[in-house]
């Protein structure tokens, strides 16, 4: 989201349909070789021309990122998304590159990373040291309207057992520089290394939130509050609750598919804290298995439920997540296209088994980032 909704310039909080925006991350990659090229700069000089600040550097070379602007109907903000694809290709094309919503490199010289000229990563490298060597990776970030923090942590607490439904859903990172990684989604493998990274802890409060945040800070474990990475978190910047759990999503339908999942999820939760459950404390191993099985097969095999415990096919995830989110999606607007679209994820597969398709048609990586390319602007992946 960018700074049309801030602390500075509060926005009134509406609780049956609030505003929602998405930030992605894409690849820059060169068309004649389909290796990521480390020329973010000069793209980002031509798209902010017309994105402004809409537009951003990322922390490797290789790495550009767009924002949309908050949005009350997740119509608008697939609109939103579909322009800012485009200017983003074209101001890639302008330079003689492309770019491609992919989790992760598929080709190229990737390890270390060229990182980006930024004092603030400079203190970070120094702090995290070769962690940043696998940080060409990226990811869709939502943001849903919701200023008051301490909600916004108990609301955390009952997301926690839908992230790895969220990370299946939308795995799109089976290649790393080269190779199959037998993942669907290897982005969340790399980013789980990091000390604050993964799914949060359960908080009883925002006092423990902040202690905790605190602690972590004097400890030197946080270099500031952006680095507080894990998959939910309140927004360091915005008044927003910002769930960041997924691979950047292959089509600019499946953001924004994504974009109204996220927020249903958020209402959902708030009716509940509202109501006085504190949520769900799941175990912190269940939840790891349930991160690992969903970044390894994505919709195929079967899922974990983190919290019983039991297997569950992958496939049936979808059907799962309406269950619990249809009367938010109903209260939105959402529902019928929300429906529609699980639906057709289910047929066409996740992002991850569409990459591994290109390949498998004449066994080349080339073909993965041609097909990432062509399909960078379009509003759902056609049938298959």
């Amino acid at each position: 989201m960018t700074a049309t909704v801030d602390s500075s310039h509060p926005v009134p909080f509406d609780a049956v349909c609030p505003l929602v925006g998405v930030e992605e991350e894409y690849l820059v990659v060169d068309p004649a070789t389909r290796a990521v090229a480390p020329r973010a700069a000069e793209v980002l000089e031509r798209a902010a021309a017309e994105l402004g600040e809409q537009v951003s550097t990322e922390i490797t070379k290789f790495q550009v990122e767009a924002k949309t602007s908050p949005c009350v109907r997740v119509s608008e903000l697939e609109e939103q998304l579909l322009r800012m694809r485009a200017a983003m290709a074209r101001a890639a094309r302008e330079e003689g590159l492309a770019v491609v919503a992919s989790g992760t490199p598929v080709l190229g010289e990737i390890v270390p990373p060229p990182i980006t000229d930024h004092p603030r990563y400079g203190v970070g490298i120094d702090t995290y040291r070769a962690l940043h060597d696998e940080q060409s990776i990226c990811a869709g970030h939502v943001h849903v309207h919701l200023p008051d923090r301490e909600r916004a942590v108990l609301v955390s607490n009952h997301l926690r057992p839908w992230l790895p439904a969220l990370i299946a859903l939308t795995a799109n990172s089976p290649f790393w520089a080269g190779r199959d990684t037998g993942y669907a989604s290897w982005r969340t493998l790399s980013w789980a290394k990091w000390p604050v990274a993964g799914p949060p802890p359960y908080f009883a409060s925002l006092a423990e939130f902040d202690e905790l945040i605190g602690t972590l800070t004097e400890a030197g474990v946080l270099v500031d509050p952006g680095t507080i990475f894990w998959d939910v978190r309140p927004s360091a910047r915005l008044p927003t609750l910002e769930v960041r759990v997924t691979d950047v999503p292959a089509t600019a339908g499946e953001s924004a598919l994504l974009a109204a999942v996220v927020r249903a999820l958020v209402l959902v939760s708030l009716e509940r804290v509202e109501g006085g459950d504190p949520g769900p404390r799941l175990s912190a191993e269940l939840l790891r298995a349930a991160y690992w099985q969903a970044a390894r097969d994505g919709l195929d095999g079967y899922a974990i439920d983190p919290v019983t415990g039991r297997r569950t096919p992958a496939a049936d995830l979808g059907t799962a997540l309406l269950r619990h989110i249809g009367p938010a999606l109903e209260q939105t607007g959402d529902l019928e296209t929300v429906t529609a679209r699980l639906e057709r994820l289910r047929v066409t597969g996740t992002g991850a088994a569409r990459q591994r398709a290109a390949h498998d048609r004449r066994g080349r990586l080339a073909d993965v980032v041609d097909h990432l390319v062509e399909r960078l602007m379009e509003r759902d992946e056609p049938e298959v």
